[in-house]
């Protein structure tokens, strides 16, 4: 398996589904609440752009303008970050 195959397994079976339940738990807080604190505002903001940014990575896997070298770091960087490190960003440059 090539580190563009495993990487795309870990964003699509892993890291997607983690920010999708996070998501859902951020909205039923608000319904339960009845109204969103700023800090789960900005944890949606912040959620939704990584997503983004994973599809991003996704569509460059699929178009080939991804190597196998860059594919590598990023999954270190998932797993770093999986295992517990705070404030990873998965190796995305906040712009």
């Amino acid at each position: 398996m090539s580190q563009a195959e495993k990487l795309e397994e870990i964003i699509t079976k892993s890291v997607i589904p983690d920010i999708n339940d996070r998501l859902d738990e951020i909205f039923e807080e608000i319904a339960d609440n009845k109204e969103a604190s700023e800090d789960a505002k900005e944890e949606i903001e912040e959620l939704r752009e990584f997503k983004a940014d994973l599809e991003d990575v996704l569509e460059d896997i699929t178009s080939g303008d991804i190597d196998e070298e860059e594919c590598k770091e990023l999954i270190e960087d998932i797993q770093d970050a999986q295992r517990g490190s705070d404030d990873e960003d998965f190796g995305f440059v906040e712009e």
